[in-house]
């Protein structure tokens, strides 16, 4: 007698260092809760992972229609990783129009998954295809697995009480569950999390675990599998650690840094993408002592920061760089009344309303110099989605010891992003420093500065003998009245600035990865870490002189900035934006950096940066021009 065992095919197991694999489909298939749940599983499992979420611009895009295309990368490996890689080994394309917008990425001889049921006539019209490419031959470079998921998916949920719509918006979880086999996965981490978000429909609940479950048990079953993979874990430090992305990170790390400095966090913020996730993730923690409040518009939303700011709290507002530039009056008079506020700007491809879901770094010269009058501010900047929490913790403690407000840059790439975080010990977290002023006997100035920092005394409002001017008008540095004086201007202007500059001495030396001298220095900001990083390891790995190093800190610079640029005869700085930290390198050091742009609405890909590094070196120069024209990069 035959068992069931017996009739299972049997697959060969084969080890894999790192996979990428990339979800698409309609805006509406649920492809970045497919990403998340398989980046949650990774994470439990133990891997070192990076996601690249990449939302449709078009809130309501015809679906199955090109701009309507939703997709989720992720790359999780057995070592650690920097980049949700550059080109995924697999892809899983739900309809034609998935298929046409990413296939172009998928790697030689990658693997295609495809809900075949839905490349019909209408669809392939809507993807502008003239014939099927599932028939067409044009699909023999890679290794092709049509599955009917949609029907599938219709069998698995026969006999429930659903519509139509709900039971194709399921097969989601059939992919998931499929995906989930192939890579030895289980699916424990998915159910639970199904259990508790569908508690309350138990009908969806059941609909959602029946799917996964016949993708998975189809994986088991089928012989369209010969080889299951595995990924081992990676082997990382000893701790706790939870899978968290950008914008939760930045929450956490205000929420931090009330518990660090014992001053109440105040939130203000208008709606905006790709900020709103941090008032979504704040306005959750309101039994943790977190007051949030969704104001009408970004002018009201920093004005009621600087008002708590004034109230001897911790006033924080956040938003993109169009919101940034409705801030920027606002954004003055914390300037002006040397108040310790902090702005966050997830920058967003621009200008004007521009590319909202999309990525860019070309908020920095707005954040330095984007308001009126010689205006100073601090700039901190995250490299990754876990640096978002301890840069978030610096924005407040310099914002509080110096009395100056700080704009924190993150970037969508960063926002949206996710990777493992391991939680810290508290006592591993920077001290904050902070005093309000004390009652006086006799007029109290509000301008009279710590010879250290040229901080002026933080005074709370409504105590006997702190009574006080603060206000857009200039003041008198001895009395704190309104001036005019013309000395009395200079001054204050100078320090104002000065404040800024002595910063300085409270941030660390920047770091190099790399010769300590040498051929060639690749200088970063932001979001651009991961693959500047890899791109120099490759490149080190070649034999070639190549380091890197990435500014955190932005105003003011690291004090070592100038010597270290001394040590390499070239520089190379790579940014999504025009040229913008290359401008400021060349106006401040009379260093010829070499930019290296891109403004795509993407990331970098590591190969794009190796490929640049080579043509800075005079390696391979006609073909790395031709790779930098057809990426849509360009560079000095």
């Amino acid at each position: 007698m035959t068992t069931e065992a017996q009739l299972k095919p049997e697959h060969q197991i084969e080890e894999l260092e790192r996979v990428t694999i990339r979800f698409a489909g309609d805006s509406g298939d649920g492809m970045q809760l497919t990403g998340t749940q398989f980046t949650r599983t990774a994470a439990v499992f133990g891997n070192d992972l990076a996601t690249l979420p990449d939302f449709p611009a078009e809130i309501r895009a015809p679906a199955g229609s090109l701009p309507g295309v939703s997709g989720f990368q992720i790359s999780f490996a057995s070592t650690e990783i920097y980049t949700p890689g550059d080109r995924p080994d697999v892809l899983v394309a739900m309809n034609p129009a998935a298929l046409k917008t990413n296939l172009g990425d998928l790697k030689p001889g990658g693997l295609l998954i495809v809900d075949k049921d839905e490349f019909e006539p209408t669809n392939l019209k809507k993807a502008a295809y003239e014939t099927n490419p599932l028939e067409d031959g044009s699909l023999n470079g890679y290794q092709v697995v049509p599955i009917s998921i949609t029907r599938q998916n219709e069998l698995a949920l026969e006999g429930l009480p659903l519509s139509a719509k709900d039971k194709f918006r399921c097969r989601n979880f059939y992919a998931l569950g499929l995906v989930l086999w192939l890579y030895g996965r289980t699916l424990d981490t998915t159910i639970k999390w199904a259990t508790e978000q569908f508690k309350r429909r138990p009908d969806i609940l059941e609909a959602n675990l029946r799917a996964l479950r016949a993708g998975y048990n189809f994986g088991e079953t089928t012989e369209l599998f010969r080889v299951q993979y595995r990924v081992p874990p990676a082997k990382v430090p000893p701790g706790v650690y939870r899978h968290i992305s950008g914008n939760e990170a930045t929450a956490l790390g205000f929420v931090a840094a009330s518990v660090l400095s014992g001053l109440p966090l105040f939130y203000a913020s208008y709606p905006i993408t790709p900020a709103s996730d941090i008032l979504h993730e704040l306005s959750k923690l309101k039994n943790f002592g977190i007051k949030t409040f969704q104001a009408e518009d970004e002018i009201a939303a920093i004005g009621a920061a600087i008002g708590a700011a004034y109230g001897g709290h911790l006033g924080l507002t956040g938003t993109s760089g169009p919101g940034l530039a409705l801030k920027s009056e606002a954004l003055n008079l914390a300037v002006m009344t040397e108040l310790p506020i902090v702005v966050i700007d997830v920058q967003r491809a621009g200008p004007s309303t521009g590319m909202p879901t999309k990525t860019e770094q070309a908020d920095l010269l707005q954040a330095m110099f984007g308001r009126n009058g010689d205006s100073y501010v601090a700039i901190v900047a995250p490299c990754t989605p876990s640096d978002c929490f301890y840069m978030a913790i610096e924005a407040f403690r310099i914002a509080l010891k110096y009395m100056v407000p700080v704009v924190f840059l993150s970037d969508g790439y960063l926002g949206n992003g996710s990777e493992p975080w391991r939680i810290p010990d508290i006592s591993e977290l920077p001290k904050i420093e902070w005093h309000y002023a004390e009652p006086q006997d006799g007029k109290f100035n509000p301008y009279l500065r710590d010879p250290k920092t040229l901080a002026r005394p933080w005074a709370v409002p409504g105590q006997r003998g702190l009574e006080h001017r603060i206000g857009g008008l200039e003041k008198s540095g001895e009395t704190g009245d309104i001036s005019y004086d013309p000395r009395n201007h200079h001054e204050m202007t100078l320090a104002r600035k000065g404040k800024v500059e002595r910063i300085v001495q409270d941030i660390p030396p920047l770091e190099v990865t790399g010769p300590e001298e040498g051929d060639l220095l690749v200088l970063g900001w932001g979001g651009t870490y991961g693959s500047i990083t890899s791109a120099c390891d490759n490149a080190r790995k070649r034999g070639l002189s190549v380091a890197s190093a990435h500014l955190r800190y932005l105003n003011p610079f690291p004090g070592n900035l100038g010597d270290v640029l001394k040590r390499y005869r070239k520089v190379l700085i790579p940014e999504l934006n025009t040229g913008q930290l290359a401008l400021l390198i060349r106006g401040r050091y009379l260093v010829d950096a070499i930019p290296f742009n891109k403004i795509s609405g993407q990331p970098f890909k590591i190969a794009e940066i190796e490929g640049k590094i080579d043509e800075v070196l005079g390696l391979r120069d006609e073909y790395v021009l031709e790779f930098t024209r057809s990426a849509g990069v360009s560079g000095g």
